[in-house]
């Protein structure tokens, strides 16, 4: 399982480069870490990497953001962790989005386990202190 070292913030924006190249035609990436792992932020560098021109943020409250990426591409950003209940991502539909073809980054995948698609790129953030560890 190849991983990528980041010890400061700036480093986010090469681990997203070396993401994206290491998963040629890959669109759908779940990304799990503890609270403050970095999650949002290394989704925030892959968007940048994607052409997005758009101010990027979680979606803790609204539970996805839609952005444009670059030649109209949609990237979609997820995040399930203030989810109460497996009813809520059927009302957001979550199928139109998982299978559109579009970039899909999903926060706290754990929380749909039985929803993301099995072909899904899985990442996961660990902190060793100050640096983090972006394995895929």
């Amino acid at each position: 399982m190849p991983s990528i070292t980041v010890k400061n913030i700036s480093d986010f924006k090469e681990a997203a480069a070396k993401l994206l190249e290491n998963n040629p035609g890959r669109k759908l990436f779940a990304i799990k870490g503890v609270m403050g792992a970095g999650k949002t932020t290394f989704i925030k560098a892959i968007c940048k990497e994607l052409g997005v021109k758009d101010n990027t943020g979680s979606p803790t409250f609204s539970i996805i953001n839609e952005y444009l990426g670059q030649n109209g591409s949609k990237v979609y950003h997820f995040d399930f962790y203030r989810i109460k209940n497996i009813e809520e991502v059927y009302d957001i539909g979550y199928e139109d989005y998982f299978f559109s073809a579009a970039w899909c980054f999903i926060e706290w995948p754990e929380k749909i386990a039985g929803l993301v698609p099995a072909d899904t790129v899985e990442v996961e953030i660990s902190v060793n202190g100050t640096e983090r560890v972006i394995s895929y």
